[in-house]
């Protein structure tokens, strides 16, 4: 895989957002938690679990890669290696913002590093089959940061570990809850968080990752709607 450059904060990052779904069937929930007062980016807002790519994120293998057509979609538009390293970003910021498991029972084949040693130590390696990339969204220029944040939805019946357990998890987030589709709107959340969110009530009900994916393609020249589709290999 293609080494990462060095991190620039105060360029646009790349960044990786998790969607937990539970109960889909019968009453649809989704986890949130709140940033805190201080935070320099969204500081108080409802937000889902998820943060930006490090360096190493590009070489932790998988037990279970994205599924082949969200990668391609993410390829449409970005490195051929950025499908691997968001997918790790994912894994690694959901436990790290809410100790949920993403994973499979093993050992590690390579050192683990530093920030994977907690999510080691459960006994497990991290999996990112159950991952479905729903949306694409580019931090509009002005910012305080800036961020090309992709989302992932999944199911939380995929998760290893106990879905109201948050006893793991950092302090970035607080007020961790699950929230039902039907009163979601009521928090205190980023704009492009309720755009999401309409993307999620029409995928509640659907286990099929989406044909095509909204990318909001913000820079300082214009803003763009696109629909990224991608194209899968044919023999």
């Amino acid at each position: 895989m293609t080494a990462e450059p060095q991190i620039d904060k105060s360029q646009i990052r790349h960044a990786a957002t998790v969607i937990l779904l539970r109960d889909r069937w019968t009453s649809p929930r989704i986890l949130m938690g709140q940033r805190g007062a201080k935070a320099v980016f969204m500081p108080n807002k409802f937000v889902f679990p998820g943060g930006a790519v490090d360096a190493g994120d590009y070489h932790v293998p998988l037990a279970g890669a994205l599924p082949q057509g969200c990668a391609a979609r993410i390829a449409e538009d970005s490195a051929p290696e950025m499908a691997h390293a968001l997918s790790v970003a994912a894994v690694r910021e959901l436990f790290e913002e809410t100790g949920q498991v993403l994973g499979q029972p093993g050992n590690w084949d390579v050192p683990v590093p530093r920030d994977w040693t907690d999510f080691a130590a459960t006994g497990h390696v991290p999996h990112a089959s159950a991952l479905q990339f729903v949306f694409r969204a580019i931090t509009p220029p002005g910012r305080p940061r800036r961020f090309d944040a992709r989302f992932f939805l999944v199911d939380a019946d995929t998760l290893v570990t106990d879905p109201d357990d948050f006893s793991a998890a950092s302090d970035e987030l607080s007020h961790l809850q699950w929230v039902g589709l039907d009163d979601v709107r009521s928090f205190d959340m980023p704009f492009i968080t309720e755009v999401v969110l309409s993307e999620v009530q029409k995928r509640a009900q659907s286990l099929e990752p989406p044909e095509s994916v909204p990318f909001f393609k913000n820079n300082e020249e214009e803003n763009l709607f696109l629909r990224l589709r991608g194209h899968l290999p044919t023999d």
